[in-house]
């Protein structure tokens, strides 16, 4: 990945808001950073993966106390747009969280200046803000 390694493992994460959407309750939203440390959850960020795959494991995630979030440079509109009209979509019940700036995809050192999209990443960040895994 170009650009790889803004953040390095054990490196305390800054604070982040995304708006989202919310295939579970077909809502738009927000999420923070701060708020699921304060829930003491994990916090799992897939940048541009296997949607559908995830989507079987998503409640296995939350027996284990984190949160998936899927991350990509489109907005929440695109994400509803993905969710209603693609069919291996259908069972995707986490948050898809919009980036159209780029800016988390900088910070976690997956964006593509040339193409002004986010590469394929994950990351695990801990309930303390730590971030504990990177791929």
């Amino acid at each position: 990945m170009e650009g790889c390694c803004a953040l390095r493992i054990g490196d305390k994460v800054e604070d982040f808001r995304l708006e989202t959407f919310d295939p579970e309750n077909g809502n738009f939203g927000e999420v923070r950073l701060e708020e699921l440390r304060k829930q003491g959850k994990w916090t799992v960020l897939f940048f541009y993966t296997e949607f559908a795959d995830l989507a079987g494991r998503h409640e296995d995630f939350k027996k284990e106390g984190a949160e998936l979030i899927t991350v990509s440079t489109d907005t929440k509109f695109v994400h509803l747009a993905w969710q209603m009209d693609e069919p291996l979509l259908k069972k995707v019940k986490y948050r898809m969280g919009a980036d159209p700036a780029g800016k988390l995809s900088r910070q976690f050192g997956v964006y593509d200046e040339n193409s002004g999209l986010a590469q394929k990443g994950a990351f695990i960040i801990s309930p303390q803000g730590a971030l504990v895994s990177m791929e």
